[in-house]
């Protein structure tokens, strides 16, 4: 008996990588705001949830999983990023961090994310997109 591959299911893998960002982003928020910190490890973290998020939505390997895994972790440490400087922010007015990130615009959470953050913490965000490029694959 052979086995007939089924055929591929894009939506299913869609909505596991977006539960999978909104769980983890919810993750890094909540590792930050407990430590005070950005908690740029949590990058890697990312990476790894959508390496294994993307295999068991059964997606075929290549680079186009690669890629999937490359722009999951991205919009991870986008969302992340500006919920975490949004809580840290916040903090000091008595917001919850998707309170002040509503309230905060594109310049400021740059500016703030430009000041809150390292050159390691640059590393950490760059070593988790790297991972999630080699793991996805």
């Amino acid at each position: 008996m052979t086995s007939i591959n089924p055929p591929p299911r894009p939506w299913p893998a869609v909505l596991l990588l977006l539960l999978g960002i909104a769980g983890c982003a919810a993750l890094w928020v909540l590792v930050s705001m407990a430590t005070a910190g950005v908690a740029s490890w949590m990058a890697v973290v990312a990476a790894l949830d959508a390496a294994l998020l993307l295999r068991m939505a059964q997606v075929r390997p290549g680079a186009g999983r690669a890629l999937w895994g490359v722009l999951a972790t991205a919009a991870c440490i986008a969302v992340s990023l500006w919920l975490v400087v949004g809580g840290l922010l916040g903090r000091m007015f008595g917001l919850t961090p998707w309170e002040a990130a509503t309230k905060l615009g594109a310049y400021h959470a740059w500016a703030l994310v430009q000041t809150s953050h390292s050159a390691v913490d640059a590393a950490w965000l760059a070593a988790g997109l790297v991972i999630a490029a080699v793991l996805s694959r």
